[in-house]
């Protein structure tokens, strides 16, 4: 009988690895100077390059695509691209408290699309499990929230940039299911990496000449929160189902905050600390109470 236990904890083990892997964006950002748009671009198109010389063993699943196919990677790596620029844009006109805070929603979205989309229905426990996650992020951003000026700007631009990743997330189970984790995640990144370079280009943003910290810190953004975060949820995502794999956003804040705690000198108040513990255990709560899905127990190893 296939231990279905065992598979989803396998899971679970790669579902913390990406949450730890995205958390470390936030710091190297902070260490970089550069356009946010820019890092953004240079983090996706260092992570093809990297995924380069394995596009020939995957030839046959990248190029034999249906049009229907081509076209939800293209609206897909769009939406990435988005979300990259709008939710990084809008940290520049609000506070990062708020605009995390409102990322928050990204689970709610998917949930609510993935019943609509999908049928999929969360049990009585995974709704509590959200509920105290999101109530911990709140609780952390309450005392942040601005309705004026520059502010809202800045906050609408978060919650667009939520859309925007919520839209990638429910394209990206349905492509997943049918579609080798590779083929899906070199051309999303690449599309979306264009996307931010006519961004960029448009915005007459600098491109090159930066020193070799800079391109460091794009390589460590690649390797660490692109594809040890981003392309291991993408993966995740045959698996377990979108709305499961969206709480991971609700984990962020919280390993970014010890992160920056350890590594940027940066003080924790006591309810930060316990929004972080509340924001935790409703993340595990909505994992270990979902349902397995038969296919965990079909691979154990990244297609």
């Amino acid at each position: 009988m296939p231990n279905f236990n065992r598979a989803g904890k396998t899971y679970e083990l790669y579902f913390v690895i990406g949450i730890l892997a995205i958390s470390f964006s936030a710091i190297f950002v902070r260490w970089s100077s550069v356009e946010a748009s820019v890092i953004a671009m240079y983090r996706l198109f260092i992570t093809n390059l990297i995924l380069l010389p394995l596009v020939w063993k995957h030839r046959q699943s990248m190029f034999q695509l249906d049009p229907g196919q081509w076209g939800l990677l293209a609206v897909s790596g769009t939406m990435l691209g988005l979300h990259f620029l709008l939710w990084m844009e809008s940290l520049r006109l609000t506070s990062v408290a708020s605009s995390t805070v409102i990322l928050t929603l990204q689970p709610v979205l998917v949930m609510l699309g993935s019943r609509f989309l999908f049928k999929e229905k969360a049990n009585r426990m995974m709704l509590i499990g959200m509920a105290a996650a999101v109530a911990g992020s709140i609780a952390i951003g309450s005392g942040d929230f601005r309705l004026s000026g520059t502010a809202a700007l800045g906050d609408a631009l978060s919650l667009l940039g939520t859309i925007a990743i919520a839209v990638n997330m429910m394209i990206g189970q349905r492509l997943r299911q049918g579609m080798e984790a590779f083929t899906y995640n070199f051309w999303v990144f690449l599309i979306a990496a264009c996307s931010l370079g006519a961004y960029n280009a448009a915005m007459g943003f600098k491109l090159t000449g930066f020193p070799a910290k800079e391109w460091g810190l794009f390589v460590l953004m690649s390797v660490v929160s692109t594809l040890f975060g981003h392309y291991l949820f993408n993966w995740l995502l045959k698996y377990m189902n979108a709305t499961a794999v969206s709480m991971a956003i609700l984990g962020e804040p919280v390993c970014a905050s010890l992160l920056a705690w350890m590594l940027l000198d940066e003080k924790l108040t006591a309810l930060q600390l316990a929004a972080g513990m509340l924001i935790i255990a409703g993340v595990w709560v909505f994992i270990r109470s979902r349902p397995i899905n038969p296919t965990e127990i079909t691979a154990i190893h990244p297609d």
